[in-house]
């Protein structure tokens, strides 16, 4: 067979080893031939790639980023797009496609699969909000990177007795957010599922500090938002891709902590080095096991679905089924977080 590879929308750590995972599962196993387009469903549009083997996915396990690089562009947003990918596919005698990518690079390939494109798809975000897998390749690399920069800031705010508040990514959804905040012992996390009340965010910090305490940390995800009448927002802005502009609410939530409360507070912004660097461990792991999946479902022909993980046991779920909605936090688990740990 032949195979044709790409990988969409924001990058994140784990792309490459999924990438190699497919070459070496389709070359070994099955001696497929594989082409990689680059700069996601943009390179397909254009005829753009590159042959893919062992040799050239050596080396490339431990790296971030994506060496077929990536775009956020849809076909079905790109005139005439839909017919150019099919033209291109069937140019080079492609059998199936494999698509690595997120909520939206997987929503267009639903379409895509629907109107005949034999394909099928690897989640991957460090968002984690794709359904039907409990993890995407990114999300568990993004998540340390957090812990490691709030532990750090733990130690500067007990120097000051200060509150050190850390915006982390999380456009619809705070997995992150709530995943590190939990991890690291923050004492407030604010998520885009649910509006904030500042007020309450301020007396929280102040009874932990009249109870001694001498730093306190403030995990928000960008996406947030303050209940309605409470904190005033700049005007919203958007990017090409029609999406809001996000980034700064940190600040805002310091400002007026730091009013309420008397209390110093500081804003860190990691933004997108959450997306950067060398993959852990476990997003090595489940990539592999993605990528290999991926190639074997193309063999048993189920296309039009997504490769997810369940609990330990790797599965396959429709396409149709895995996006059209975000997977949100469980309001479970936020509960117990701000019953029992945020204090």
């Amino acid at each position: 067979m032949r195979i044709g590879v790409l990988t969409g929308g924001g990058d994140c750590p784990g792309l490459n080893a999924a990438i190699r995972a497919v070459v070496r599962r389709a070359t070994v196993t099955y001696q497929d031939e594989v082409i990689g387009f680059l700069a996601g469903w943009q390179g397909v549009i254009e005829n753009d790639f590159i042959p893919l083997d062992i040799a050239r996915c050596r080396g490339i396990l431990p790296r971030g980023g994506t060496i077929l690089r990536t775009s956020r562009v849809n076909p079905y947003k790109v005139p005439g797009g839909v017919e150019k990918v099919k033209e291109v596919i069937a140019s080079h005698n492609i059998d199936a496609m494999v698509v690595i990518g997120g909520e939206g690079t997987l929503g267009a390939s639903r379409e895509l699969a629907e109107a005949g494109v034999p394909l099928v798809g690897i989640p991957k975000t460090i968002d984690n909000d794709v359904f039907g897998t409990d993890y995407t390749i990114g999300f568990d690399t993004a998540v340390q990177i957090a812990v490691d920069a709030i532990d750090r800031l733990h130690t500067t705010a007990e120097a000051h007795d200060r509150v050190m508040v850390c915006e982390v990514m999380g456009r619809h959804v705070g997995w992150i957010a709530t995943y590190a905040g939990l991890a690291a012992g923050a004492a407030v996390v604010l998520v885009p599922e649910e509006p904030f009340d500042i007020a309450q965010a301020a007396a929280r910090l102040k009874r932990r500090h009249a109870l001694g305490r001498f730093a306190s940390v403030v995990v928000v995800a960008e996406g947030a938002k303050p209940v309605e009448g409470t904190l005033e927002l700049p005007p919203v802005e958007y990017d090409a891709y029609d999406h809001e502009r996000l980034g700064g609410i940190g600040s805002l939530v310091a400002q007026e902590l730091e009013r309420l409360t008397g209390l110093e507070a500081r804003v860190t912004m990691l933004g997108h080095v959450l997306r950067g660097g060398s993959p852990s461990a476990f997003d090595r792991m489940l990539a592999t096991r993605f990528g290999v999946a991926a190639i074997d479902s193309v063999h048993q022909e189920d296309y039009g679905k997504m490769i997810g993980i369940q609990g330990h046991d790797i599965v396959t779920v429709p396409l149709s089924e895995a996006v059209g909605d975000l997977k949100k936090v469980n309001p479970a688990l936020m509960e117990l977080i701000a019953r029992v740990f945020l204090e």
